[in-house]
């Protein structure tokens, strides 16, 4: 792997991978744990995994001038110290989980002016339908969804002889170095305008 360049400070980026599905049997978590382990790899990032199964976030939304609840408070706490996102969905009847979307609409100055990769899973398509859906939703939230990313089409053919996912010569393992390489760009050039002009 090629080496990643610091920024002169030294200071790391910092990501956050989401499991957008949670379902029972669900395959996020194998996805989201390679996804990680990829990034994980890169001098430039930390990397928090976000499980929304284990969030337990609540599904109706108050109004806005109540308090939030101590399970949003605590990810809304991980998600603003996030540099960058990437959201790991399947995709669902053409679109992406509802506890995915109730998850975004608690939530609206933590994704500012930071970048979104989507790396999506499902049948024929890979999930680029929910991934679509996703990049407009995150664009009305003023994050920067990038166009760079992960799809999965038939992610069941891509397991190996030992049962481990995904196999070697999975295209994903391609296409994740530059769904990082981009995701890592736009978060430095990002945090950086953030830092000098603050956004808003």
């Amino acid at each position: 792997m090629r080496e990643v360049d610091m920024d002169a400070d030294g200071a790391r980026l910092r990501l956050a991978v989401i499991i957008g599905s949670t379902r029972r049997g669900r395959f996020g978590p194998t996805v989201a744990e390679w996804f990680a382990a990829r990034a994980r790899r890169r001098p430039d990032l930390d990397v928090d995994l976000v499980d929304l199964a284990a969030c337990a976030l609540p599904q109706a939304l108050p109004d806005e001038d109540e308090p939030a609840p101590p399970a949003v408070a605590a990810l809304g706490r991980r998600l603003a110290a996030a540099d960058a996102f990437a959201v790991v969905t399947p995709e669902y009847n053409r679109g992406y989980p509802g506890a995915l979307k109730v998850a975004i609409d608690w939530f609206y100055d933590e994704w500012r002016a930071k970048p979104v990769a989507v790396v999506s899973y499902g049948r024929e398509s890979g999930g680029l339908q929910a991934a679509a859906q996703l990049r407009e939703v995150f664009t009305e939230l003023e994050a920067v969804p990038i166009r760079d990313g992960v799809a999965l089409p038939c992610y069941w053919r891509d397991f190996a002889a030992d049962g481990s996912w995904p196999k070697t010569g999975a295209e994903c393992n391609t296409t994740v170095t530059t769904t990082l390489d981009r995701l890592s760009w736009w978060a430095r050039a990002l945090r950086d305008a953030r830092t000098a002009h603050p956004y808003g």
